[in-house]
């Protein structure tokens, strides 16, 4: 069995709009600390991580604690939504997980955007069975890969745990069967 622990970044700071750069807030960083505190006594063997600053960030402390090196997954990333800000992004997001498929011209669905993440942990996965596995991910990322395995999990769960920062989802994996999945607010 492979447990692994997705450990959605925590706050960032919004005034930066480079998506890759941006990152966490006072609040942010002190709240990772929640996330080490969490995640010491679970005697976990990997870490991997989103090259996105803010997940990074969020799962460092822990990883340095752990004498742990995090290795970047560029998959693990965060969807791609266009090269321009968007100003209603609420209208976007349901548009999106009402059709997997929809997004903007130079951006990625939903379905794009789960199809990489799922083959970004399968691998994983099997190249490490059994051990105990942290990612520091993204909320629509970490979406994405929940509703692959649990087909219920839909836009009103991801608007449930839009505001959770940090979030940690917890799967138990037979290869590459989820077996169990847990949600642990911080």
């Amino acid at each position: 069995m492979t447990k692994v622990y997705f450990v959605r970044h925590a706050q960032p700071d919004l005034s930066i709009q480079d998506d890759l750069l941006r990152p966490l807030t006072e609040k942010g960083i002190a709240d990772s600390i929640k996330v080490t505190d969490f995640l010491l006594d679970k005697e976990i063997n990997k870490v991997f991580s989103s090259p996105y600053k803010r997940a990074y960030d969020t799962i460092k402390d822990f990883a340095e604690k752990s004498n742990l090196c995090i290795s970047i997954i560029d998959d693990f990333r965060e969807r791609k939504i266009d090269d321009i800000w968007i100003e209603d992004f609420n209208a976007f997001v349901r548009e999106q997980w009402n059709d997997f498929d929809y997004k903007l011209q130079r951006g990625e669905s939903l379905s794009e955007v789960q199809k990489r993440n799922i083959a970004a942990l399968h691998k994983i996965l099997k190249e490490n069975p059994d051990e105990k596995i942290v990612i520091g991910t993204h909320g629509t990322a970490l979406s994405t890969i929940v509703s692959y395995y649990d087909r219920n999990f839909g836009y009103c769960d991801f608007e449930r745990i839009k505001p959770l920062m940090p979030h940690i989802i917890y799967i138990d994996f037979e290869e590459t069967k989820a077996v169990d999945i847990k949600e642990y607010i911080l």
